[in-house]
């Protein structure tokens, strides 16, 4: 297991034990209290501890080196694993709603409000430092079931705020109902959470475009630019958990040896190591130039030069996205 593998799989672990130990003490505060809202905590602190438990055999999979039946490795694991806590999610949220309207109709009396109200503060804290380090990190080791994680006890921390605030009002003013309205309104917004982690997931299954990874990388190509280069497209970006894989298309000069050709394509697939690290797949397909590519052509000492040069053709995350070679 490499380096960074180990240090997602090792957090991951810690945000499994968390999430168990979180769910007994809000488990108990609305054993304690009786409140729906409290009971909504808690159930999203169910889908915590699966998640939690699913993202961490995740990281474990996406961590096993590429064989013979996963060339390409096993890291679309973790979008299965996303997926999978994003549906929990929802469906935690539906339960919610049932439960909340039927509360809602035929109120409990509530109890013991302030021990209630300490126990999930102070799973909301916890919740929120371990989540904002579990999303700093899987965005730093690239590993959407440790962003996935994070964000969710993130939403799980407002939610546990919401909750507390709704608990607050409800015993200053009696007001019966507040308890199972706030649980109703924080329910959507644990679905609405859910959808958009399954939307994630969803995307990265189907290998959709990132538009935002190709134009971080088309920038940092544009500056360190070779003029050999006469023309960049076809470029496609896949993420594997931590591992891109890149292929495009380079036009070069078409009167260079094949040595020299090697050294441009080398040169491109160095700046894709220097953007994003060692866990880079990079694959160049060499074409040679045409007549209709010399008014963008910047090799200025070419003397098979058939038109002036024109215009520079500035690389943007669409045009070299485009299958077509570029012309004036």
């Amino acid at each position: 297991m490499q380096a960074t593998s180990k240090e997602n799989y090792n957090y991951q672990k810690l945000i499994a034990v968390v999430a168990v130990s979180l769910f007994v003490i809000k488990f108990i505060a609305w054993y304690i209290t009786g409140s729906i809202a409290i009971f909504t905590d808690a159930m999203e602190s169910i889908v915590n501890v699966i998640g939690g438990f699913v993202g961490l055999y995740s990281l474990y999979l996406s961590s096993l080196p590429k064989d013979r039946n996963h060339p390409y490795g096993h890291g679309k694991v973790e979008f299965i694993s996303a997926g999978i806590e994003g549906a929990l999610i929802t469906i935690a949220g539906v339960a919610i709603i049932y439960k909340s309207v039927n509360a809602l109709f035929n109120p409990t009396p509530l109890a013991q409000l302030d021990y209630g109200i300490y126990l999930v503060l102070f799973s909301a804290i916890v919740n929120y430092v371990i989540g904002s380090i579990a999303v700093k990190r899987g965005k730093k080791n690239s590993s959407l079931a440790l962003v996935a994680s994070g964000k969710h006890l993130q939403s799980d921390t407002y939610t546990t705020v919401g909750i507390i605030v709704g608990l607050v009002i409800l015993k200053f003013t009696g007001l019966a109902w507040l308890d199972a309205t706030t649980a109703i309104i924080f329910a959507l917004l644990i679905i609405y959470q859910g959808i958009k982690i399954v939307r994630h997931a969803l995307a990265g299954i189907m290998d959709e475009a990132d538009m935002k990874l190709i134009e971080e990388l088309v920038e940092h190509l544009n500056q360190h630019r070779h003029r050999q280069w006469v023309d960049l497209h076809n470029l496609r970006i896949v993420k594997y958990g931590a591992v891109y894989h890149i292929d495009c298309h380079l036009t070069v000069p078409w009167y260079i040896t094949v040595k020299e050709a090697h050294y441009e394509a080398n040169a491109l697939e160095c700046l894709a190591f220097e953007k994003y690290g060692e866990q880079v797949e990079f694959s160049v397909h060499i074409e040679d130039c045409h007549a209709k590519a010399c008014p963008i052509c910047e090799v200025e000492s070419c003397q098979n030069r058939q038109s002036e040069l024109r215009k520079r053709v500035e690389w943007t995350a669409e045009n070299v996205s485009s299958s077509k070679r570029h012309h004036p």
